[in-house]
């Protein structure tokens, strides 16, 4: 159990396995995510993907990878949701006679559990299969090796928690809560400013990796320009698992110092954040970028639905802080109170909740 620390969240994969409490099992926010998109990437793959180039050239593998992969199976369907387009694009073209083979790099961190990934792959899948462990902050393939690029509810994860949350002479010290939802400016800036330095080295990796013309899709939590933190979907989640933590720290069932010392690292940026850091980067096009909402009705926000996706993604980070012991309370604590959370985002919905970006290497 750790009193303070500095959450890095390559240490704290998502639940493995294919278990009731497995991110296998409880990952439908994410798929509803990739589902809603694909009509729009089978657009800009059949407009922007230049395949005459593939043609020209002794190439003959179309390389794919999708960093922050988990463990499957909303990986797959990406994956193949992507192959097929690109297929579509060459037969369109006239050009199926010179369809490429498919490689697809399945990315994550160190400690994702890739043995669930890869003994759950579909048997009849058209490509190879590679998995590349370590951060996506940072270079992973050589230099013009990838036509294309997606990442799926992962660049919402810092690599680090900044580190003036923990400091108690700071300004931007999260006393009493996790996130950034109804904390000070200080606090909001500071995570501000963290996902700011990721994504900008995120960027400049891919601009290395993908070949001139190759596309890159990023789906995440959104907020809408101008909208307040707090009424992010899921800054509103993280606002209400830290109510319930900071429950059971009164009834001395955990400490205060322990929930002073635990911040999510995770940040919901903007259409405007994300457009100043492409553009500051100078190597991309973007090709679009929207505010969606993937889930259109409230029935598809169950308290069950809701609780076991959030133990699924977070119980790593949460029982290696407060130990295993807490986290059938904390959850069922959570449950209880989904009532009130349903209620407090309905009252402040706004245009959507997920930010879907197409870039384009230049």
């Amino acid at each position: 159990m750790s009193n303070n620390t500095n959450i890095v969240p390559e240490s704290y994969p998502m639940n493995g396995g294919d278990g009731s409490n497995s991110y296998t099992k409880n990952s439908y926010f994410q798929r509803a995510g990739t589902n809603a998109m694909k009509a729009i990437i089978d657009d800009v793959i059949a407009e922007k993907l230049y395949v005459e180039k593939q043609i020209s050239s002794s190439k003959s593998t179309f390389r794919i990878a999708d960093l922050g992969c988990s463990v499957g199976p909303n990986t797959f369907i990406a994956m193949q949701n992507i192959i097929d387009a690109v297929q579509q694009k060459y037969q369109s073209q006239g050009f199926a006679s010179h369809m490429p083979e498919f490689q697809v790099f399945f990315n994550d961190h160190t400690s994702n559990d890739f043995n669930t990934l890869f003994a759950s792959l579909p048997p009849e899948r058209p490509y190879l299969a590679t998995g590349v462990p370590g951060s996506f902050h940072g270079q992973l393939f050589p230099d013009f090796s990838l036509d294309f690029v997606h990442s799926s509810y992962a660049l919402q994860w810092l690599s680090k928690v900044p580190e003036e949350l923990l400091n108690k002479n700071s300004a931007a010290w999260n006393k009493g809560r996790v996130h950034y939802e109804s904390a000070p400016d200080e606090v909001a800036q500071a995570y501000t400013d963290q996902f700011a330095k990721d994504i900008t080295i995120f960027l400049d990796g891919r601009a290395k990796e993908l070949v001139v013309g190759g596309l890159m899709v990023l789906i995440m939590p959104g907020i809408t320009n101008g909208i307040p933190h707090s009424c992010s979907a899921t800054g509103l989640m993280f606002d209400f698992l830290g109510h319930c933590l900071m429950d059971m720290a009164k009834e001395g069932l955990i400490s205060e110092v322990q929930v002073d010392s635990f911040n999510l690292p995770v940040y919901v940026a903007s259409p405007k954040e994300m457009t100043q850091l492409v553009e500051r980067n100078g190597c991309f096009s973007i090709e679009r970028m929207e505010i969606t909402q993937p889930w259109t009705r409230v029935d598809d926000l169950s308290g069950q639905t809701c609780t076991m996706h959030l133990r699924a993604g977070m119980e790593g980070i949460i029982s290696k802080h407060f130990g295993t012991e807490i986290i059938d309370e904390l959850f069922d604590r959570y449950y209880k109170k989904h009532g009130e959370f349903i209620g407090l985002l309905e009252s402040k919905r706004n245009e959507g909740n997920q930010l879907f970006i197409i870039l384009k290497r230049i």
